[in-house]
């Protein structure tokens, strides 16, 4: 399998294929930038029909990482890492200590946390054999009280904004009730975001592949629920990707009614070319990677100290940050400023959000 010569192979940094025949950890880490910082980024556990489809994967979301960290200003770089292997078959302790033990391997290079497939308490198994995870600790909840180190909370919220900005900027409306929106996604992200989306007016669609998700998304947010095939085709305003990448292709955008693309997914567009072709349908798109920056923005913002920009090592006092709970709002509501500016510049050069979001963050790593 090579690596150089693969389509999603852009100039990555560093590549590691990991194996331990104990607990039957196999696993790829991809660190694509460490230019603004330490690369972090989620452990993705997924039953991957091939080696292939993994390292397809993890480069693309290595390099989403990047562009994230980069267009929200953060002093970090990007980097993401999967484990081949059924969630909710396959994770034992044993495997998770030795994906910690590859990450440790790193030296602080790449700093894990949560995503598909993993929770906080994998992390916390994970921790007894690096120090280079996060997203572990309790902290103040965005709506009061106490939560868990979850990051998805202000992931869902980074997106709400962003598509309330999205409304504003193609449908001239500053509030969102009434607004029809489709979720492809229900799971941690997609079923908060339904909640502000609903606590905000809208009128929502939901389809999930797990029927638990799907059943308690229709009772809790009076949704309506429809066939995962069938979602792309709703009459809504907004589509909402809130579950794995590449779902915006040749087969699916001519089947959108939607004016508006906005959701959490990683990697919605599966080739560069199709930002392009939903501009050409008259469809905006926020791109992913910048609207769905809060869990990024809320991670780095938990620990005190943690991140040693020079030597990507973090330090040795893992206490608290109290100050993360307004650094961590401060930040995100800023995605919506980034995301206007980005529209309203695709707007005027005639090209798609994209490209531009694209080219900004390169500027960006390579200043």
């Amino acid at each position: 399998m090579s690596v150089f010569s693969h389509s999603e192979f852009h100039d990555h940094e560093q590549v590691v294929f990991c194996r331990d025949a104990a607990s039957g950890l196999r696993a790829i880490i991809a660190i694509h930038s460490t230019h603004l910082g330490p690369a972090l980024g989620g452990i993705r556990m997924y039953p991957y029909a091939s080696d292939e489809d993994a390292l397809t994967d993890v480069l693309r979301l290595a390099r989403g990482m990047s562009y994230k960290a980069a267009l929200a200003g953060l002093p970090l770089g990007g980097g993401k890492s999967v484990i081949i292997g059924d969630p909710h078959r396959a994770k034992t302790p044993a495997l998770l200590r030795a994906m910690g033990e590859a990450i440790e391997r790193l030296g602080g290079r790449y700093i894990g946390a949560e995503d598909s497939g993993t929770a906080v308490a994998d992390l916390k198994v994970m921790s007894e054999t690096t120090d280079h995870v996060c997203g572990t600790l309790d902290k103040e909840g965005l709506d009061g009280g106490t939560r868990s180190g979850d990051p998805s909370p202000a992931t869902a919220l980074g997106v709400f904004l962003g598509i309330r900005a999205a409304v504003q900027h193609a449908l001239g409306r500053d509030e969102l009730h009434g607004v029809r929106v489709a979720i492809q996604g229900v799971g941690n992200v997609g079923r908060r975001l339904g909640r502000y989306l609903h606590d905000a007016g809208a009128e929502l669609v939901v389809c999930d592949s797990w029927g638990p998700n799907l059943d308690r998304a229709a009772t809790e947010l009076n949704a309506r629920a429809v066939e995962p095939e069938a979602i792309y085709a709703q009459d809504v305003e907004v589509f909402a990707p809130c579950a794995l990448g590449a779902v915006l292709n040749d087969v699916t955008i001519p089947q959108l009614k939607a004016r508006i693309v906005a959701g959490s997914a990683n990697n919605q567009l599966a080739e560069a070319r199709h930002g392009e072709l939903l501009r050409r349908r008259g469809i905006v798109y926020a791109p992913d990677y910048v609207i769905n920056a809060g869990g990024l923005i809320d991670v780095f913002h938990e620990r005190e100290r943690v991140f040693d920009t020079d030597s990507y090592i973090i330090m040795d006092e893992f206490t608290l940050n109290t100050s993360s709970h307004d650094s961590t709002i401060d930040g995100v509501h800023r995605i919506p400023q980034t995301l206007s500016a980005i529209l309203e510049q695709a707007e005027r050069e005639q090209r798609s959000t994209q490209a531009v979001a694209d080219s900004i963050a390169e500027d960006r790593l390579r200043g």
